[in-house]
């Protein structure tokens, strides 16, 4: 029953996921001028440790993406957690940045504390006229 418990509550966050998607404005709207945009992406553990997963690479496809930039934590025991750094990402894109980076603390739980994942990421941008 347990593990049910667990898939309902991943569906239910994945539908959620969905809608907030679905209800965002689109990336090319928001910034008619971006042409190519790219986030590298390492979490690492709060102490600073780098985690077991190695970075990754996210390519948006900006004719179609939302502007809507939440990532899942990467640690299967955090509840509630994730990094939403969509206001960080589109202001960089706004002030027309090439590369820019940041980090943000996942905001879930683990047991009785807190996630200690910590989310680090550099976005490559290209820009061109406006259609």
């Amino acid at each position: 029953m347990r593990n049910g418990r667990r898939h309902g509550e991943a569906a239910q966050r994945f539908e959620e996921r969905r809608r907030r998607e679905d209800e965002a404005p689109r990336l090319q709207a928001e910034l008619p001028r971006l042409r190519t945009l790219k986030l590298e992406v390492e979490e690492r553990t709060g102490d600073g440790v780098v985690s077991a997963e190695p970075a990754h690479i996210r390519r948006v496809v900006v004719e179609s993406a939302p502007a809507l930039f939440v990532l899942s934590c990467g640690d299967a025991r955090c509840k509630d957690g994730g990094h939403d750094i969509t206001q960080t990402v589109m202001a960089a894109l706004r002030a027309g940045m090439a590369r820019f980076e940041g980090e943000d603390e996942c905001t879930g739980s683990q047991g009785s504390g807190y996630c200690a994942r910590v989310l680090r990421y550099v976005g490559v941008a290209t820009y061109g006229d406006a259609p």
